[in-house]
């Protein structure tokens, strides 16, 4: 068996070796890498103002109304 150092340039590589790693085809050694676990919605939590996401919502339920209207 070989240890190799290796640098990741882009998160697709990173999760390349994420999935070797559950395949049990490699070990990752070092508390240097870990699996992302954070959630999208915690990412995007207080990215958009209250007021903003409330005007977005009256226009998305408008939307769906005209949607459903009979246009024949």
């Amino acid at each position: 068996m070989e240890t190799l150092t290796i640098k990741i340039k882009d998160n697709k590589a990173l999760k390349l070796i994420h999935d070797l790693e559950d395949l049990n085809l490699i070990q990752v050694i070092g508390s240097d890498i870990k699996k992302n676990t954070t959630k999208l919605s915690d990412i995007l939590n207080g990215s958009i103002s209250a007021e903003q996401a409330d005007n977005m919502q009256k226009e998305l339920k408008q939307m769906r109304n005209e949607w459903e209207r009979n246009t024949y």
